[in-house]
């Protein structure tokens, strides 16, 4: 199992820190992880989402940081493709891949606000085949000249450059949360990034009806196939738990935010998202609040000291994840905790994780 970092660039006004400082901060904490020998970092993007994620434009701060790394994977998750058009994603892609020299994985979303669908002109409905022609034309942009007609795109013989280092293309995965997204990405030979909103007993079935439908993709033995299962959650080692669990309870504050960013989908079913309306635990989390042994027990969050960690963790391991994606201190502590989290887990926790018995169902 592969474990990597995840971030939203969230900038809490309760914790004073500025925009700048959570940029720059969370550069310092990139390199240090590149340093650790850290496997890779995700970024996500997310529009108008205030203090809970200032990531808008992943793809620059991307670019930063693969000059500042050199050997940590960097991953874009997710491109929300209804938002961005196709060939310019192909070109950002391979202009990333050029610069962090062969460095990048690719994750790809439909979105789930509908305020950023109404302010950048897209239709939800039309989301699953925005994401469909994406893939395609990603699929072919590091190769001849681009030819696609379908219902969002009419490309003839266009010649999307730069072209992108790893052949045929970076790593792809895609955002899921529906049972017919996991299918649907099986079907299409590329890994799945599940959660975080997700309780752990859900993602296991997810898990199970991936690994199953993904023996019969038509991409297996191409160089495409990616058949990946990573699952996000948050994570806070330190060597007293009480320390890290009371540092911990900020965790709360960035779940309760993400939850609420659902809110809109929740509340009205709307087309080609029926799934996020049926997630029927959401709404009562919502209305009863959050705490962390809540959190815990649903599989959403890991904290403690280091053999906490490595029990917590391992179950992950035993599973057949193949990625976990940290949200270590979900941005929630000093970026001065999170750098020792990181020493910690690197240190204590993760080669315990590659060991056998941790392998082990």
């Amino acid at each position: 199992m592969q474990v990597d970092l995840f971030y939203e660039l969230a900038v809490p006004a309760h914790l004073g820190r500025t925009e700048e400082q959570v940029y720059h901060e969370t550069l310092e904490e990139l390199a240090l992880a590149d340093s650790l020998g850290f496997h890779g970092a995700w970024l996500v993007e997310h529009h108008f989402m205030e203090e809970y994620s200032h990531s808008s434009a992943p793809e620059l701060f991307l670019a930063a940081a693969s000059q500042r790394t050199k050997n940590l994977r960097l991953g874009h998750a997710v491109i929300a493709i209804p938002y961005n058009h196709a060939v310019r994603v192909a070109e950002r892609v391979a202009a990333l891949d050029i610069l962090s020299h062969g460095r990048l994985e690719v994750g790809l979303g439909r979105g789930f606000s509908p305020r950023e669908y109404a302010i950048f002109g897209s239709q939800m409905a039309q989301s699953r085949a925005h994401l469909q022609e994406g893939l395609e034309i990603l699929r072919k942009a590091g190769g001849a000249p681009v030819e696609h007609s379908g219902t969002i795109y009419h490309l003839d013989r266009v010649n999307i450059l730069p072209k992108p280092l790893q052949k045929p293309h970076p790593p792809l995965w895609v955002a899921a949360v529906s049972p017919q997204t996991f299918r649907w990405a099986a079907q299409e030979g590329i890994g799945v990034l599940s959660g975080p909103f997700k309780p752990w007993f859900l993602i296991k079935q997810d898990l199970k009806a991936y690994r199953q439908a993904v023996q019969g993709s038509p991409w297996a033995g191409t160089p495409s196939f990616n058949p990946r299962f990573a699952m996000t959650i948050g994570c806070l080692c330190l060597e007293d738990s009480a320390e890290a669990r009371r540092l911990a309870t900020g965790f709360t504050w960035y779940y309760q935010r993400l939850l609420e960013q659902t809110r809109p989908v929740l509340a009205q079913l709307r087309e080609s998202y029926e799934f996020y309306h049926r997630l029927g635990f959401l709404e009562p989390l919502l209305r009863r609040g959050l705490h962390l042994r809540l959190l815990e027990s649903m599989g959403m969050v890991v904290v403690g000291n280091p053999e906490e960690c490595r029990k917590g963790l391992a179950r992950y391991a035993r599973a057949g994840v193949d990625h976990l994606l940290l949200a270590v201190g979900a941005g929630m502590v000093p970026s001065a905790v999170t750098r020792r989290s990181l020493e910690l887990l690197k240190k204590e926790v993760l080669p315990a994780l590659d060991a056998p018995k941790a392998q082990v169902a």
